[in-house]
């Protein structure tokens, strides 16, 4: 069955980084999705750190539209969620063992939407026209294929992002080290309880930069030697403030290794937050069994494989194949001015077909960065960054 991977839609962002949500920059996408017969969004098609879900899924129901009048009738719609929509699958996972022991979740669960979650049966009726199921955490698309977000990365990591010492303090609590996980229930016992209180906190209001994303995306701008981020310009005193940052990162990231958070690397080059992202996507589908599969993931938002990329970094090291359909949406931090530059760059997706490696496409490669620059947001709005 031919199909069509996308992933990190992102749809809700606060800060306009949702590029599907406009119609002009979902075009190229809708069109591709003419030609398959079966769509899987690969995680985080909802932004729900920002807010509630009701308002994710009024920002996100205009695309769900058009891409079940894309779809067309017979045709196959598969979502699968990630860590920042992972409250789309929560309900179905609490439910699942409230009256008997459940049976260990495997690499792929398959349901119905509405037998998950509320908002993913709204989901499934604006997605009219198109047969819709759920799986997570993954999907098998062919007997060599594997598809997945990602998020199990993060507890092998070794750049100190929020999610990465999130999930190492977890660790930590539940006395669970990754060094010992097997399968996917060691993992969601993990990730599972981090996702759950961010969920919380989005719940009833919009979040502060500390989640929405804000707070990150200026730590790793001042850590990378930007004196300007923030609003009012590279002043003395910020300037003095990032110097001080940066010289003392390394002794923190020394300290959460001392602490038995890590190991953690004091490096945020992007060579390192490839090599890393890699190794740990590697690490993953080694310790779940995925053998030598192609194996299509999303959530660091770095499409690949892509020309000139060192591709014995692209294999895992029980042998897998790994694949990444990138994002769909704008995070200026990672992006140069030359249209396509950055392996960054927005517009990605994958495409597996019934034999052959699945083949990495980027739709808006020739899009201008002034084309993909998000719209400004109301002022009523906290503003937001994704990474």
């Amino acid at each position: 069955m031919r199909t069509l991977i996308v992933s990190d839609l992102h749809l809700g962002s606060l800060s306009g980084a949702d590029l599907l949500r406009r119609p002009e920059l979902r075009a190229p996408l809708l069109e591709a999705v003419a030609g398959v017969q079966r769509v899987v969004l690969l995680g985080d098609a909802l932004e729900l750190r920002h807010g509630p879900v009701r308002e994710a899924l009024a920002a996100a129901r205009p695309f769900f539209e058009d891409l079940g009048r894309a779809l067309g009738d017979g045709r196959e719609l598969v979502i699968v969620a990630g860590n920042h929509d992972h409250a789309l699958v929560e309900p179905w996972l609490a439910a699942r063992g409230q009256d008997h022991a459940p049976p260990p979740l495997q690499l792929e669960q398959v349901l119905d939407p509405a037998d998950v979650s509320h908002a993913l049966g709204r989901i499934a009726g604006w997605v009219a026209h198109a047969r819709t199921r759920v799986a997570y955490p993954g999907v098998w698309l062919r007997a060599d294929v594997y598809a997945t977000h990602g998020h199990y990365l993060d507890c092998h990591l070794t750049v100190p992002t929020i999610e990465r010492l999130s999930m190492g303090v977890m660790s930590r609590v539940i006395g669970s080290h990754p060094d010992t996980f097997a399968g996917v229930e060691d993992y969601e016992s993990v990730v599972a309880p981090m996702f759950a209180w961010r969920d919380a906190v989005a719940r009833d209001a919009r979040t502060g930069p500390a989640l929405n994303g804000l707070a990150t995306v200026s730590a790793w701008r001042a850590l990378n030697g930007d004196a300007t981020a923030g609003a009012g310009g590279a002043t003395l005193l910020r300037r003095a403030r990032t110097r001080a940052l940066a010289a003392a990162f390394p002794l923190a990231v020394g300290a959460l290794n001392r602490a038995g958070i890590g190991p953690l690397r004091a490096d945020l080059s992007a060579v390192e937050l490839r090599r890393a992202g890699l190794a740990a996507m590697g690490e993953v589908a080694a310790r779940v069994g995925l053998g030598d599969a192609y194996v299509v993931f999303g959530h660091t938002h770095r499409a690949g494989p892509l020309p000139g990329d060192e591709q014995h970094e692209w294999r895992g090291r029980g042998g897998a194949r790994l694949v990444n359909s990138g994002s769909w949406t704008y995070a200026s931090i990672f992006l140069t001015d030359a249209p396509g530059e950055s392996p960054y760059w927005p517009g990605a997706c994958v495409l597996v077909e019934s034999t052959g490696a699945p083949r990495l496409l980027r739709l808006l490669q020739d899009r201008t960065r002034a084309e993909l620059s998000p719209r400004r947001a109301p002022a009523s709005r906290a503003r937001s960054g994704t990474v």
